[in-house]
Parts: structure tokens; sequence; C-alpha cells
């Protein structure tokens, strides 16, 4: 287990997407979407309590907090788990020769090496998923 915040490692996974940016922004960005592709945070209906989402997750009932709609293509997101932790989600959508870029960072906190490998590989199966739906 490598939860020492001076070894806690980050993994950047990306997907290039045929379309344009502010398509891929909008469609990941609207709360509505996240069960058709993001399978790590959200399978089933979202609720909304203000800003704030509701989910069932594979990590138990947690709510997320986007950062505010922008044009930089910013889906920055914080997931407060049902322990009372709180994960940081970068994700930026950025222009690409074949369309756009997603990037997201996974980030190790309180999780083992294997649960690291497991949540990475889940943010690449996610990300797989949305370029399907947008280039269809």
């Amino acid at each position: 287990m490598s939860n020492d915040p001076k070894t806690l490692r980050s993994r950047h996974v990306s997907q290039v997407i045929a379309c344009p940016p502010a398509q891929v922004y909008e469609f990941a960005a609207n709360p509505d979407n996240l069960p058709r592709w993001a399978s790590g945070l959200a399978q089933c209906h979202v609720e909304r309590d203000g800003d704030t989402l509701v989910v069932d997750s594979p990590m138990g009932r947690v709510t997320v907090r986007f950062t505010p709609h922008n044009d930089l293509g910013v889906l920055d997101h914080d997931v407060t788990l049902s322990s009372g932790t709180t994960v940081n989600n970068p994700v930026r959508v950025l222009a690409h020769p074949n369309g756009s870029e997603i990037l997201f960072t996974v980030r190790q906190i309180d999780l083992s090496d294997e649960e690291f490998d497991r949540d990475t590989a889940t943010v690449a199966e996610d990300l797989e998923r949305l370029r399907d739906l947008l280039e269809r």
C-alpha cells in the first residue's frame, strides 16, 4: 500500500475522440449522461441537490460537485465518499488534431497499488465508452 503522502502517485489517462472539443465537453458535463459512460462514478439515475449530484457508484452512495460550466474544457469534480473523504478529479477536454482529447488524472488516495491499477483501468474503459458514444 502506497498511501504515504510523499509517494502518492497520479496517472494521466486520455482518449482521443473524433468530435469537436465543445461537443465532448457538453456531453460529458451533462449529469444525465454520466450513467451512459462513467461507470466508475454513476451506475444509475443521478439525483440533483442544488449544485451537488448524488449517485450510487461502485464506491457506494457518493456526492459529486463539478466545477462551474466553462469555456475552457475543465470538468474537474470532487467526489465525497461515504467515509467523508473527498477526492478531487482533474479532467480536461483539449483540442486535438483528430478532434478532441479528454484527459483524466487518477490519484492514488487511500488506495492500494492493486486498487489504483483497477481505478485507472476503469477510467480508461469509461473514456473509451465516452468516445464510442460520441463517435456514433
